[in-house]
C-alpha cells in the first residue's frame, strides 16, 4: 500500500469538530490548549461550542482546524500509519508539512496564527471575493476571467475538481465572472469569505507572512510533499519554503495533486479529519479509486 495523508484547509469546519476525538483520547486536548496559548484565541471553545461565525473568522480558524487536523495526525501515528506521501489543501499544507517533520507542532500552530491574522487583517483593508463554478471547463473559465477583468483582477484560485474551479479576486471583478459563467451554463456558488485568497490580492499579506517564513527552520520531511502551487512532489526544504512563501497569491492546484499521487503509486489517501471532507473531492477527481477513506485511525 502506498499512502498519502491530506489535510484540510478551510471550509470543513463544523461545531463540535474535535469532540469526537477528544472523547476517544482525552489527551489530545492538550494541542487545543498549545493552540490556545500560542494563538490567545479560545480554541478549545470555538471548536466544541463555536459559535460557528466565530470560529469561521479566518484568525480564529486557521489555528483552530491545524489543530484539529493535529489530533488526527497523532491518531493516525498511535495506529502505526506513516504517510509515503503528504499534501493539504492551501491552509491544510501547514499540517501536511508538520506530518512530514518538517517542523514541530508549535511551529505550525505559531505560523497559522500570524497567517490567519494577517490574512484577515489583509481582507478588511481590502476586501474581495471567492466563487465557486461548476460546470466549466478551466479553458471556458480562464476566457470567462479575462473578460472580467475589466471589473478589476479575477483569476482561477482553487482547482478543487475537474467540475470545480473557485474564482477569487475584486468584488467587482467576481460577480462579472459569475454572471459571465452562468451565461456560458456554468452553476455560480458564492462563498463565505471576505478576503480573494490565493489572488493578486493577496500580496502584501504574502511579503509580511514571508518574512515569518525566512525565520524558521525547515528540516528536510521524512516523506514526499506535493505544494499546492506546483503538484509536484519534493523533498528539498528549500523549495518547500519557497512554495509556501508564495502561497497565497498562487493557485491551488489541488485536482493535479491528487492525479499526480495517483500516478506515484498511491492507493490510500487518508485524510486527517473528524468528517470526510478532502475525500469526496480525491472521489470527484479519481473516479476509479475506491481506497479514499478517513477512518484511518479505527
Amino acid at each position: 500500500m502506498t499512502c498519502a495523508f491530506i489535510f484540510p484547509g478551510q471550509g470543513g469546519q463544523f461545531i463540535g469538530q474535535a469532540r469526537s476525538w477528544l472523547d476517544r483520547e482525552p489527551a489530545l486536548g492538550e494541542i487545543l490548549s498549545l493552540a490556545e496559548e500560542i494563538s490567545g484565541r479560545p480554541i478549545t471553545r470555538l471548536c466544541l461550542e463555536g459559535p460557528l461565525e466565530e470560529l469561521s473568522q479566518t484568525a480564529n480558524l486557521q489555528p483552530a482546524v491545524v489543530a484539529v487536523s493535529l489530533m488526527g495526525h497523532r491518531l493516525m501515528k498511535a495506529a502505526g500509519l506513516e504517510p509515503d506521501f503528504v499534501c493539504g489543501h492551501s491552509l491544510g499544507e501547514f499540517s501536511a508539512l508538520c506530518a512530514a517533520g518538517v517542523f514541530d507542532e508549535r511551529t505550525a500552530l505559531a505560523l497559522v496564527s500570524r497567517r490567519g491574522a494577517i490574512m484577515e487583517d489583509m481582507a478588511a483593508k481590502n476586501p474581495g471575493a471567492m466563487t465557486a463554478v461548476l460546470g466549466l471547463s478551466p479553458e471556458d473559465l480562464a476566457a470567462v476571467c479575462e473578460l472580467a477583468r475589466n471589473e478589476g483582477p479575477v483569476v482561477m484560485a482553487n482547482f478543487n475538481t475537474p467540475d470545480q474551479i473557485v474564482i477569487s479576486g475584486d468584488l467587482r471583478a467576481v460577480a462579472a465572472a459569475g454572471k459571465y459563467a452562468k451565461m456560458k451554463k456554468g452553476k455560480v456558488l458564492p462563498l463565505p469569505l471576505s478576503g480573494a485568497f490565493h489572488s493578486p490580492l493577496m500580496a502584501p499579506a504574502a511579503d509580511k507572512f514571508a518574512a515569518e517564513l525566512e525565520k524558521t527552520d525547515f528540516k528536510t520531511p521524512v516523506c514526499q510533499v506535493v505544494p499546492n502551487s506546483t503538484a509536484r512532489p519534493t523533498a528539498d526544504p528549500a523549495e518547500i519554503k519557497a512554495r509556501l512563501m508564495t502561497q497565497m497569491t498562487s493557485p491551488v492546484l489541488w485536482t493535479q495533486t491528487v492525479q499526480a499521487l495517483a500516478e506515484a503509486g498511491v492507493t490510500e489517501f487518508i485524510e486527517a479529519w473528524p468528517k470526510p471532507y478532502l475525500t469526496s473531492l480525491v472521489k470527484k477527481c479519481l473516479p476509479r479509486a475506491s481506497a479514499a477513506r478517513t477512518e484511518a485511525f479505527a
